[in-house]
């Protein structure tokens, strides 16, 4: 029991500074080396839990980076009540609420769909589910928001799903180039803007 505690720990330490090191550094310049250096443990460690990088990196994918996601933009969506304030909320507060380093290093999935979401499959796959679970999340919040009557029902639930997300990301990684948040300021009266004219 206590060897099996200890290996889960050492996964984890493995995973935590790995997804540190791909968010900070990117993907393709972190090196098995330099992760295990950082968790102060052995290469052979290292092997013990993954058999390459790749594997390593659809891990990050999957259990990392899209319980971030489904933390911060999916399960808000589900919640009970007005699906127009849920979802001008849900995105409205998300982005108020990151950090100067998270500003500074921007959203750790949309870093790695453009590092490497086209060169690999495995890694195309994972992170497409990330943003398809959003999407789907959002789709089903708009339909009901139509259903209410809280949000127009001309607009396309798709449309506006992928858009949404869309833009959500691009502000992200805009943001990284600006040492303030003025550019946010205005992205956040743009979406304001936008979320009024859905609104029924």
């Amino acid at each position: 029991m206590k060897q099996a505690l200890k290996s889960e720990l050492s996964k984890q330490l493995i995973l935590n500074e790995a997804f540190k090191l791909f968010y900070e550094d990117g993907f393709k310049t972190t090196s098995i080396e330099k992760i295990m250096k950082a968790t102060t443990m052995t290469k052979g460690a290292f092997y013990h839990h993954y058999a390459n990088k790749k594997e390593l990196g659809i891990e990050i994918i999957t259990q990392k980076l899209q319980s971030r996601v489904q933390k911060r933009m999916v399960y808000p969506l589900y919640q009970n009540g007005n699906a127009y304030a849920i979802l001008e909320d849900t995105f409205l507060n998300s982005l108020k609420s990151f950090t100067m380093y998270e500003k500074k290093h921007g959203c750790p999935t949309n870093n790695l769909i453009n590092e490497i979401g086209d060169n690999e499959k495995v890694y195309q796959r994972a992170l497409k589910n990330i943003i398809e679970e959003w999407k789907r999340a959002l789709i089903e919040l708009i339909e009901r928001g139509k259903t209410e009557n809280s949000i127009k029902k001309e607009i396309s639930s798709a449309a506006a799903a992928i858009y949404l997300i869309s833009a959500f990301e691009g502000i992200r990684g805009i943001r990284k180039l600006y040492d303030d948040d003025k550019v946010m300021d205005e992205y956040l009266n743009g979406l304001s803007i936008y979320l009024k004219q859905i609104k029924q």
